[in-house]
């Protein structure tokens, strides 16, 4: 299959990173959100992550232009019938996903793969709100999008081989990044050890073991991470961080994953990370910290 146009449903964070990532890599995207406000924010949020290239002079304007020009802001599922394949980027809320893709598969041809960004919930279970199970593919792009050069690649019970190997050529040839596949499993790989990681960090804060700058550096100077796992958690959101948590916990029954109560206040208190301005560290309007 040429894979031309991609539908995103969701200009969130991952949205808007993905949705980027296609246009600079020569996609049409059609991008969907729920109002033409949240439409508008999200392509000006994709417009002020180019225009930092700029400054930097990783891209010209022309080139600027050209990657906006390639994303078609969306008001109905409809308009993406046209597509090649549907990435889902929306919040981790099953029931809400399940709705997603019900509708999906009402307007978009039985050819048409519908992917899931999710990086905890069940494929399977999200396939089973459709008539065409064997399309629906779970595809998790790890934050920041254009930085990181991985995907998981989920199949659900009844993926197909075809969805698998034509996702996987989608991944490594049309995008660039490396695949690896994961059955179906509550958090994949990456979601799963980076969380427990987040979580212990968390426990240590909450021990009084070291502050959260010291932890931070710890890792990030010690272990090469690019964040540390305080500052990774903000990014992430500290409410999608503890719903992961909580999902995981039900799943396995395993303490490792019950939730840090340091956790469940910073959401309690609404001190969410990047996005509310202030988590375990402060944020300007740009996601940069302060």
């Amino acid at each position: 299959m040429q894979f031309k146009k991609i539908g995103v449903i969701g200009g969130g964070t991952m949205g808007q990173g993905i949705a980027e990532m296609l246009a600079v890599r020569g996609l049409d995207v059609l991008l969907v959100e729920q109002s033409a406000e949240k439409l508008d924010y999200a392509y000006s949020m994709i417009e002020l992550s180019l225009d930092k290239q700029l400054e930097k002079w990783g891209i010209t304007i022309s080139e600027k232009k050209i990657i906006l020009s390639r994303i078609q802001k969306v008001s109905h599922f409809a308009e993406l019938g046209t597509c090649d394949m549907v990435i889902e980027t929306i919040s981790e809320d099953l029931e809400l996903k399940k709705q997603v893709f019900a509708e999906l598969d009402a307007v978009c041809p039985g050819h048409i793969i519908l992917a899931s960004n999710t990086s905890t919930l069940s494929l399977t279970e999200l396939a089973s709100s459709t008539k065409y199970p064997s399309r629906v593919i779970g595809m998790h792009f790890i934050y920041p999008v254009a930085k990181v050069d991985l995907v998981e690649i989920i199949r659900g019970l009844k993926t197909s081989d075809d969805t698998f190997i034509q996702t996987k050529h989608f991944v490594e040839e049309v995008v660039s990044k490396k695949g690896i596949m994961v059955y179906e499993s509550p958090g994949f790989v990456t979601s799963r050890i980076i969380l427990t990681l987040i979580n212990e960090a968390l426990h240590v804060l909450q021990e009084g073991v070291a502050t959260a700058d010291d932890i931070d550096d710890a890792m990030r100077i010690g272990y090469a991470f690019q964040h540390g796992p305080l500052e990774m958690a903000d990014r992430f959101g500290l409410d999608s961080v503890l719903a992961a948590m909580e999902r995981m916990f039900r799943e396995f029954g395993d303490l490792k994953y019950r939730p840090s109560v340091q956790l469940k206040k910073m959401v309690r208190a609404g001190h969410l990370g990047v996005k509310s301005g202030e988590g375990f560290f402060k944020y300007n309007k740009d996601g940069d910290r302060v």
